[in-house]
């Protein structure tokens, strides 16, 4: 499980700090005639975003998350900052209660889930 948590912990913070350079960045270089760095910032983020989206879903089908946070979570990659806000929220409701009861219910939660 908890390498389940850290996997999209990390995908989440490097997709959504791709995005933000994307937006943020690469936009308006691109709107002022440099559209290089757009390019290549929007295929590095189109290719962590389906990273992002692989690793959100098993880890919401670990959880047994319904279907309202399951969408929120693979859909956070896709507007600025949203990605940070989702993963905070998703770690205090669902993730923590599961890890701060030991060891020994997360390994019983991740063998209900397989």
């Amino acid at each position: 499980m908890r390498a389940a948590v850290l996997r999209y912990r990390v995908m989440a913070y490097v997709t959504g700090v791709v995005l933000i350079v994307l937006c943020f960045v690469g936009i308006p270089l691109q709107i002022a005639g440099h559209p290089e760095v757009a390019n290549d910032v929007g295929v590095l983020h189109g290719i962590l975003y389906i990273i992002y989206l692989v690793f959100a879903w098993l880890l919401a089908r670990r959880l047994r998350l319904s279907i309202g946070p399951t969408v929120l979570m693979l859909l956070a990659g896709t507007i600025p900052i949203l990605t940070f806000v989702v993963e905070r929220w998703i770690s205090r409701r669902y993730i923590d209660p599961i890890m701060s009861a030991g060891p020994a219910a997360a390994t019983a939660q991740a063998a209900v889930t397989r």
